[in-house]
């Protein structure tokens, strides 16, 4: 048993973090830098990062190393820091746990290479192992209980993951993003997502989807993973509503009652942990235990009920059935913010 299926096994949900870049934004972060830097360079604003989860009831919280790896910090000339930023935003998020008093899982985040794998992209099979096996390292050294795989697009790039925490022996999560009519950029859907984690020899402890479009998108995503998963934890990290820009700046314009809503459908939806992505602040996560802790079980939620709680989809197709074949493909990386 792992610190994260000991606690699944123990709780009917978890309460996962929100976003890092949107809180590392309004303590100064700014646009381009490489937030892990801050591990070393601000190490009193990482701890305040992981410090609003805890105290806002979070059971689950990831790591500052969403671009911790070679391929992304060589675009900050810190590609030989890998080990180093990786394993200290770890034991800032460890010392932040084990401060709490309570059972609180710390999930070592790795984020996409930021290039696409063979056969359609020039990064082999073997370099994406490697790059994830160096983040996953020092990850593990500085106290991480899992190693949490997000805004993934691709099954190449998912296996090269999990292929580097099975090298490690490493418990893991994965999740992918869904952002273009129900699908990946890179054409994965909700029922292949299931498949595909389901068929891998190291298998996770959860999946499922985070960032994409809007929370209605996502939980549109979660009924899909539901129909398709064998009993899997399923994992759903929606955006705090839909970003837009304001005087120069990006804003969401989720409101907490708004993710508290979506936190009650997403359980309803199948999901066992629950948690928020881009713009998902403190206020939001306190609201959303709020409403896990005091609205009781409900039946799986329509299309319609999604709607009309937290507004329209962004396309008419999920990606799966009759729309299997029409949805296009993109190449583009999308960072959690």
């Amino acid at each position: 048993m792992t610190a994260l299926s000991e606690l699944l096994a123990e709780r009917d949900w978890l309460l996962a973090d929100g976003a890092t870049g949107t809180n590392l934004f309004n303590m100064g972060l700014a646009s381009g830098d490489a937030p892990e830097l801050w591990n070393t360079d601000e190490p009193a604003k990482i701890r305040a990062l992981y410090d609003g989860a805890v105290n806002a009831g979070s059971d689950l919280f990831l790591t500052n190393s969403f671009g911790g790896n070679a391929s992304r910090l060589k675009l900050h000339d810190a590609q030989h820091r890998v080990r180093e930023l990786n394993r200290i935003a770890a034991e800032i998020a460890r010392e932040a746990a084990d401060a709490s008093g309570r059972k609180i899982v710390v999930a070592g985040s790795m984020g996409p290479t930021g290039d696409i794998l063979e056969p359609v992209g020039s990064l082999s099979h073997a370099e994406a192992v490697e790059i994830f096996e160096e983040a996953a390292s020092g990850l593990i050294e500085g106290g991480a209980d899992v190693l949490w795989i997000e805004t993934i697009s691709s099954e190449e790039e998912m296996r090269a993951a999990a292929e580097a925490c099975a090298n490690l022996d490493a418990p893991w999560a994965g999740t992918m993003s869904f952002d273009t009519a129900g699908r990946t950029m890179m054409g994965v859907t909700s029922t292949g997502l299931a498949g595909f984690m389901e068929s891998l020899p190291h298998a996770p402890v959860a999946y499922g989807a985070n960032c994409g479009v809007g929370a209605s998108d996502l939980l549109r995503t979660m009924l899909g993973l539901s129909d398709a998963a064998n009993g899997s934890a399923l994992i759903a990290k929606g955006n705090a509503g839909i970003p837009k820009y304001v005087d120069g700046h990006i804003h969401y314009d989720g409101t907490p009652d708004l993710m508290a809503d979506y936190a009650v459908l997403a359980r309803d939806s199948g999901a066992k942990i629950i948690g928020g992505c881009c713009g998902t602040m403190p206020e939001h996560l306190s609201a959303m235990r709020k409403a896990l802790e005091e609205t009781p079980p409900g039946p799986r939620p329509t299309l319609d009920r999604i709607a009309q709680a937290l507004g329209g989809f962004s396309s008419e197709s999920d990606g799966t059935g009759a729309a299997a074949e029409a949805a296009p493909r993109r190449e583009r990386r999308r960072r959690r913010a």
